[in-house]
Parts: structure tokens; C-alpha cells; sequence
């Protein structure tokens, strides 16, 4: 008699942060053509003159929050500004895909995906970017409110995928949402990514002292 021995159990998939979840619907939206129109027009805006984007975005964050909880307002005002970001990328970027969005993507540690620092690094490599104005552009970004930081994002996005640097969406919705609650964690990581990826040093981002809450939904509250 054989006795059958039971196959190793895989532990099951974390499913997508909340954060990817949003850049995946984004990017449904903005396959309709009057869709990505609608939500181009929040670029650079605060939310009370985004009324075109209400209509998409309302209910994907009235779903996704605790009923006894209102959206918190940088969380808030990130959504929108990724929202028409994503809209108006150029044409040779739409097609690709964001990163992270589904439960089959590959596993990739939070801390180890590109922000906003490392982009910049990547557009100073691959010469899209001089290194001064890098340098200089992200430190200036590090001193500023999230309020101050909005409008230069659609100039600046634009500018990278122009030049072929892929920008994590879900990243970037995440570093805003925290921003002006952890301004000075999320620039060092952003600082510490350019200067690690410029100098192709091996990244080690495990350091708790250093990350903002792992957990997105905690952005809403």
C-alpha cells in the first residue's frame, strides 16, 4: 500500500495594494478617448476645480473607504493628480502597462520599485536629463509642500516619458498621499534612490526607519 504524500503548499499571493488597484481602473478609463479627455482637464489642479473627474473617481474612493471615514485630503488630491497624469501621457506611452496592477504581476518588494528619485536618476543615465538640473529639481521638490509640488508634475512626467523613462504611477500616488504627513521620509528615499541609481550601487530600501506605512489604505484616513 502507498501512501500519497501531500504536494508543498504555495502560500497564496498577497493581492494588489490599493494603490495599483487605482492605476489599473486609471488606465481602463482612459481607453476611452472622451474618458482620458475628461480627466486631462484635472492637470495641475486642486480637486474643487476638477468637476470633470468627479463622476470617475467619487465612487471608485466612496467603495474603497471606511464608510465612518472621510477620504483624507492629500490622498484625496493625489488620486486626482495621478488620475490626469496617467490621462495625458503621450501617445508612446500609453500602451505600456502599470506595473504591479494585477494579483499575477510578479513579486516585487514595495521599497525595491522606482520612485520618483530613481526616474530621475534614469532620465540623467540615459541623457533626458543633465545632471545639475536633476540634482538640483529634486532637491527643490524635497523643501516643498504637495500643494507647491502639483502643478510642476505634468511638465515633469512628460518629460520623462519623452524620453522613454517609465514613471510608477502607483509609487508616485503613494509619495503624494504621505507627502506633507512624511515629507522628510519619502524625500530621503527619494533622494537616496537618485544617488544609489547614478552611482549603480546595489539598493537595500528594507530599512523600516526609513519607509512610510506599508499599508495605502491607512492614506485615506
Amino acid at each position: 500500500m502507498t501512501s500519497s504524500v501531500p504536494a508543498a503548499s504555495v502560500p497564496p499571493k498577497p493581492p494588489a495594494r490599493g494603490s495599483d488597484r487605482f492605476v489599473a481602473y486609471v488606465h481602463t478609463l482612459c481607453e476611452s478617448n472622451g474618458t482620458r479627455a475628461d480627466l486631462r482637464r484635472g492637470l495641475g489642479l486642486p480637486v474643487e476645480r476638477c468637476n470633470y473627474l468627479h463622476r470617475y473617481l467619487v465612487p471608485w474612493l466612496t467603495k474603497r473607504t471606511d464608510p465612518d471615514h472621510k477620504v483624507h485630503p492629500d490622498a484625496k488630491r493625489a488620486h486626482y493628480a495621478v488620475a490626469a497624469l496617467i490621462a495625458a501621457r503621450p501617445r508612446s506611452a500609453r500602451d505600456t502597462p502599470p506595473a504591479g496592477a494585477t494579483d499575477d504581476a510578479p513579486a516585487v518588494d514595495w521599497y525595491q520599485r522606482a520612485n520618483l528619485g530613481a526616474a530621475f536618476a534614469q532620465a540623467v543615465t540615459k541623457g533626458v536629463m543633465k545632471p545639475g538640473t536633476a540634482e538640483s529639481t529634486l532637491h527643490l521638490m524635497c523643501r516643498q509642500s504637495a500643494e507647491a509640488i502639483h502643478p510642476g508634475l505634468p511638465a515633469l512626467t512628460r518629460r520623462l516619458l519623452n524620453g522613454r523613462i517609465p514613471v510608477d504611477w502607483a509609487v508616485l500616488l503613494e509619495d503624494l498621499s504621505f507627502w506633507n504627513r512624511y515629507r522628510d521620509k519619502v524625500a530621503t528615499r527619494w533622494l537616496e534612490s537618485y544617488f544609489r541609481t547614478t552611482s549603480a550601487e546595489p539598493a537595500d530600501d528594507s530599512n523600516p526607519s526609513s519607509a512610510t506605512p506599508d499599508t495605502f489604505e491607512e492614506t485615506v484616513r
